[in-house]
């Protein structure tokens, strides 16, 4: 319950100070599979864009830094209640990714940041490992997602477009149990090649 109303507000909130368009919904799972949300990342408050621009649904998990739960005791409790959950970045945080894993394989969706950090530039930086061995490991489809600023970054009463791209299949995000280097390359080059598919076609005039 708690989960509906805050997204709701937030719907009510950000449709009021931003003007968001959502593209390629459809692309979403509606069968109560797991899945991997990948989007690229710019603002801090990227992560609420793609939560409202999705909506509907079984609340996600979010990766975030375990930093973010340390500014304050009212913020952490409102993460952890809309489905937030830290790790430690550098250190190996293998506990808190295998248990998002496994809640994947039961049907949750995870939305996870690839590239790990924000861009300073507004394109898309380096793509990382830690996406891909979650959906990897739970075997489930992973959903591009670009989200583009109209202004190449946040600005209040500006546009943001959330763009879902089709997914990527299961079966071609499978590592093997070796994981070898040249499989993640491919797998890390089709998200970069969705992401910019989806910012030609969509991107602001």
């Amino acid at each position: 319950m708690f989960y509906g109303i805050m997204v709701t507000g937030a719907w009510l909130i950000w449709h009021l100070v931003f003007r968001i368009r959502v593209v390629g919904k459809e692309n979403l799972p509606r069968d109560g599979k797991g899945f991997v949300l990948a989007p690229n990342h710019i603002s801090a408050i990227d992560p609420v864009f793609v939560v409202i621009a999705r909506f509907w649904g079984k609340r996600m998990l979010i990766m975030a830094k375990e930093e973010l739960f340390e500014v304050n005791p009212l913020l952490s409790w409102m993460f952890r209640n809309v489905g937030v959950f830290g790790v430690e970045r550098g250190k190996g945080d293998t506990g808190a990714v295998e248990a998002a894993v496994e809640k994947v394989k039961k049907g949750q969706g995870l939305l996870i940041f690839p590239e790990g950090t924000r861009s300073k530039t507004g394109e898309p930086g380096k793509i990382k490992s830690g996406a891909f061995v979650v959906a990897s490991a739970a075997g489930v489809d992973m959903i591009p997602c670009r989200i583009i600023y109209r202004h190449g970054h946040m600005k209040l009463f500006s546009g943001v477009k959330v763009c879902f791209g089709k997914p990527i299949p299961a079966a071609a995000l499978d590592m093997g149990e070796h994981k070898s280097a040249a499989k993640l390359r491919e797998c890390k080059a089709m998200l970069a090649d969705a992401w910019e598919e989806l910012y030609q076609q969509n991107k602001f005039e």
